[in-house]
C-alpha cells in the first residue's frame, strides 16, 4: 500500500518540527487547520457552548502490517455503546488539561496505553453526539514509542487491536450501514469488528482527510448485525447513527 508524501518543494509542507513524523501522515497534518465541525458531522456543538466535553484518541502508528490505528471493543455489558467498537477516549475530568489530557488519560485507562510514548499531532474540531450530549473532540497522535496494550479492565473492554490503515482502505471491508430506522452510515468490517456509527463515520473522515481513501462501492449496503441492533437499542435510539 502506499501513502502520499510531502516534501519541501510542495505546497502546505510542515511545520517546523513536523518533518519528524512519517511522511505518510504529513497530509492528515496540513489538512488539519483547514477542517470545520460541520465536514465531519451534520451534528455541531451548541452555540450556547452546552454539552458535557468528552475526547478520543485517534493514535497512529508503524505496526508490523504498515501504517495502522488503535481501535478497542468495548465489552457487551456496558451500559452505554455496549459491545461497539471505538477509539480510546471518553468524558473530559476536572483535572484534565483539555481535550489532550482527556484522550490520554483515557487511553491509558482503557489500554495502559503510556501518554508519554504518544506524540500528539493535532485536534479536530468538535463534533455533537445527540443522544448522549457529548461534545467530542478527536485528538490525533502519533505512536512514537509502541509497547503491549491490552483491555486494562476487561468488564470495560473487550479487545483492543491495531487495525492496517490498508485494511480500513480496502474496498471490500468498507460498505454503508443501515439501521431499520432507514438511517445509513459509514461501515468496515476488520479484524473481527464491524466498526459503525459515529466511530465508522470518524474513519473514514480521517481516511478521506489524510489521502489514504480508495474508491469504494457506495452503493454496498449491509444490514446492522442483530446482535449489534439490540446493544444499540439497549443503549441509544436509532437516530444516533451518523
Amino acid at each position: 500500500m502506499s501513502f502520499p508524501t510531502i516534501g519541501p518543494d510542495t505546497p502546505g509542507h510542515p511545520e517546523p518540527g513536523v518533518e519528524k513524523l512519517p511522511p505518510w501522515l504529513h497530509q492528515l497534518v496540513n489538512a488539519l487547520p483547514r477542517v470545520r465541525s460541520e465536514e465531519i458531522s451534520r451534528f455541531v456543538p451548541p452555540p450556547d457552548g452546552s454539552g458535557r466535553p468528552s475526547a478520543v484518541l485517534i493514535l497512529f502508528g508503524d505496526g508490523p502490517d504498515g501504517p495502522d490505528v488503535l481501535l478497542l471493543q468495548r465489552a457487551a455489558t456496558l451500559r452505554k455503546h455496549a459491545g461497539q467498537p471505538a477509539f480510546p477516549g471518553g468524558a473530559t475530568d476536572p483535572g484534565d488539561d483539555g481535550p489532550v489530557g482527556t484522550a490520554l488519560r483515557e487511553a491509558n485507562e482503557e489500554v495502559g496505553l503510556d501518554p508519554a510514548s504518544v506524540h500528539v499531532i493535532g485536534e479536530l474540531p468538535p463534533v455533537l453526539i445527540p443522544v448522549s450530549g457529548f461534545v467530542v473532540t478527536g485528538v490525533l497522535g502519533w505512536w512514537e514509542r509502541p509497547h503491549t496494550v491490552g483491555p486494562a479492565d476487561p468488564a470495560e473492554v473487550a479487545t483492543v487491536a491495531r487495525v492496517p490503515l490498508a485494511d480500513l482502505v480496502d474496498p471490500s471491508n468498507r460498505f454503508r450501514v443501515r439501521h431499520p430506522s432507514g438511517i445509513a452510515g459509514p461501515g468496515f468490517d476488520v479484524c473481527d469488528m464491524f466498526v459503525w456509527g459515529f466511530t465508522a463515520g470518524l474513519i473514514s473522515f480521517v481516511l478521506e482527510l489524510g489521502g489514504w481513501a480508495k474508491p469504494w462501492n457506495r452503493n454496498s449496503m449491509r444490514d446492522l448485525p442483530a446482535e449489534d441492533l439490540a446493544l444499540a437499542m439497549r443503549t441509544r435510539p436509532p437516530d444516533a447513527v451518523r
